[in-house]
């Protein structure tokens, strides 16, 4: 550690008033309740904390003048060989509200008291952490909503109401579901990160709902009622006849929840499939079908 004189930026020859003095500029300055979120300053703080509890006691101070304990406060060997006892793992006395017994000498000026004063608070009436936990569900129950149940590691169980229409990645907050506070302050909040499961059948743009549909090449000459799943259950839907592969017909509300009311649409996309073993009469009839011969699909197509 650095030479608390140094820290503290005095003379070795300091009085206890003005090592007081340093000491008090630099807590008001350091001091974590007036940089939150700063850790350098925090750790500066610390430092600052720890040269003044050596140099702010008259024996501990002698003590290290002599060469007895060093800026750290540990024992000096008394030996020629040096060694450092100090150890990493040293409590820090500044992570508690005993460690800030030192402040009591600066309890007459109005400002510092209150600020810690209100640290002493804050410490005592913590509000409990946050605790996140992340919940995988299926495309249909994003759609549709559903009750799910989380189990704890400490064997404990948490319901979760996932509300219609919830999207990949998006955070569900239960209030005071997380970790215990202290004192007066609540406990934290449960928050849920849903991973919506792909779903082979379905996808999702926007409110609506795409599927794509296999038919048949008499399916899509002919027409017909086919049977379709929708993420409520499956649905009758009209065929035209002579309908194309890329032919998409609209089955109306059955998508998602619209965040402005509502509900959008499922899209149904059909796909002409034709048999995966060959077929003898349906070669033969393509074979003397003169006007499907005539038939050009890429006519005026660009080129």
């Amino acid at each position: 550690m650095r030479d608390p004189y140094e820290v503290l930026g005095v003379a070795r020859t300091a009085t206890i008033d003005e090592i007081k003095k340093a000491y008090r500029h630099l807590a008001k300055k350091l001091h974590p309740d007036l940089n939150p979120g700063d850790k350098a300053a925090e750790e500066k703080f610390k430092e600052v904390s720890v040269a003044y509890g050596l140099l702010g006691d008259p024996e501990k101070r002698k003590r290290f003048d002599a060469g007895e304990i060093d800026a750290a406060g540990v024992e000096q060997p008394q030996h020629r060989f040096y060694r450092d006892f100090a150890s990493e793992d040293r409590a820090n006395p500044y992570t508690s509200d005993a460690g800030y017994a030192d402040f009591a000498d600066f309890a007459d000026h109005d400002v510092f008291a209150e600020i810690l004063r209100r640290g002493r608070e804050a410490r005592a009436n913590q509000r409990g952490e946050d605790l996140l936990y992340r919940l995988s569900i299926a495309f249909v129950e994003s759609v549709t909503g559903t009750q799910k149940r989380i189990t704890l590691p400490d064997g404990s169980t948490l319901d979760v109401t996932i509300p219609p229409g919830l999207l990949d990645g998006q955070m569900l907050r239960l209030k005071g579901k997380g970790a215990p506070g202290r004192g007066t302050g609540g406990p934290g909040d449960a928050l849920i990160q849903v991973q919506v499961l792909a779903d082979p059948r379905f996808r999702l743009d926007g409110a609506n709902v795409i599927v794509e549909l296999p038919v048949s090449l008499s399916e899509a000459v002919l027409g017909g009622e086919l049977r379709v799943p929708t993420p409520t259950g499956d649905v009758m839907l009209t065929v035209p006849r002579h309908s194309n592969s890329g032919t998409t017909l609209r089955l109306k509300g059955k998508g998602a929840p619209r965040r402005e009311g509502g509900f959008g649409d499922q899209l149904v996309t059909l796909k002409v499939v034709l048999p995966k073993s060959p077929d003898p009469e349906l070669d033969a009839f393509v074979a003397g079908w003169e006007q499907g011969k005539a038939h050009d699909p890429r006519k005026g197509e660009p080129s």
